[in-house]
């Protein structure tokens, strides 16, 4: 019996011998680098650049309401004391818009303009940057008198790390 366990463990050895043969195998080697090329990208960052201006801004002229309303006042008394009837209200009427007038007049006469200032004024606008980016890097490579050529996201230096996958030909 053992002779016959033995002769079928032998048996199915020898007929996986052909399939463990046909399995691909790998190893590793280095091939010489022979020209490296960075793969450059242009990347537009737009940017705000602002600056500030200085503008010179009149203010607005103060002026005084008071002698208007002195003025209106005193203009319709007068005005009422002169006609009588409906002329008295037209009198009276005409002298406060007339008093109104000369009493604005006489109040504001010396007042100056509004002040001169200075105001900080930014402005900005958007420029194009632009920025070289490297996303890469094409190398060529030569392993046993063969140029080969690859992308990598980094450079490899001298030389370059490969597998090498060895497998029989199909017929």
């Amino acid at each position: 019996m053992k002779l016959q366990t033995t002769l079928i463990v032998s048996a199915l050895c020898l007929g996986a011998l052909p399939l463990a043969q046909a399995q691909a195998v790998d190893f590793e080697e280095f091939g010489k680098v022979v020209r490296v090329t960075p793969l450059v990208e242009q990347v537009n960052r737009p940017r705000q650049e602002c600056r500030t201006e200085y503008v010179q801004v009149q203010q607005p002229q103060q002026r005084s309401a008071g002698g208007s309303i002195i003025g209106g006042i005193a203009g319709a008394l007068l005005g009422n004391q002169v006609g009588g009837g409906t002329g008295r209200t037209a009198a009276t009427a005409a002298g406060a818009i007339a008093g109104a007038v000369a009493g604005d007049r006489i109040d504001n006469a010396n007042s100056q303009p509004g002040a001169v200032t200075e105001q900080a004024v930014k402005q900005c606008r958007t420029v194009d940057h632009w920025e070289s980016r490297t996303n890469g890097y094409d190398v060529t490579y030569d392993y046993r008198g063969r140029n080969y050529t690859t992308q990598m996201s980094y450079d490899p230096g001298e030389r370059i790390k490969l597998r090498v996958t060895v497998e029989p030909a199909q017929r």
